[in-house]
Order: C-alpha cells, then sequence, then structure tokens
C-alpha cells in the first residue's frame, strides 16, 4: 500500500524528483508524507493537496492517496 506523492516548481528542484511513491505505513498526516518523501520538515509556507484538494499539514491521509506540495505562491 503506498501514497503518491508529486513536486512542483521549485521543490521539485530541491527534492530531486517530480514524482514518487512512499508506503503508506505508519503515515497519518500531509507532514508525515512530507518527512517521508522530502527528508525534513516542511516550512510552514508549502501548500499541499491531497486527492487534488487543498489541504493542511495536519490533514489525515489514507492509503491510494495522491499528495502533492508547491512552494508558496508570491505575486504583485
Amino acid at each position: 500500500m503506498s501514497i503518491t506523492v508529486r513536486f512542483f516548481a521549485s521543490l521539485r528542484e530541491q527534492v530531486g524528483h517530480e514524482r514518487m511513491e512512499v508506503p503508506a505505513t505508519g503515515l497519518r498526516t500531509v507532514q508525515d508524507v512530507w518527512q517521508a518523501s522530502a527528508a525534513h520538515d516542511a516550512d510552514a509556507r508549502v501548500l499541499a493537496a491531497v486527492n487534488a484538494r487543498h489541504a493542511a499539514l495536519e490533514t489525515e491521509i489514507k492509503d491510494g492517496d495522491e499528495v502533492a506540495f508547491f512552494p508558496p505562491v508570491t505575486g504583485g
């Protein structure tokens, strides 16, 4: 059982890959997925989505979910 993880824009470059699968065992939240896939704590500004819906780092996940991470959006 696994979680599909996707990284976009500068996060893809920071972690070194666009997509990966991580074992779902022991993962409960989006933050857990980040730590398992990016190997460091998420910056509070990192944006996340679970199954294409905006999600907080505390959002619970389940086997088979797709979790996507995006860098903060800026503009003017």
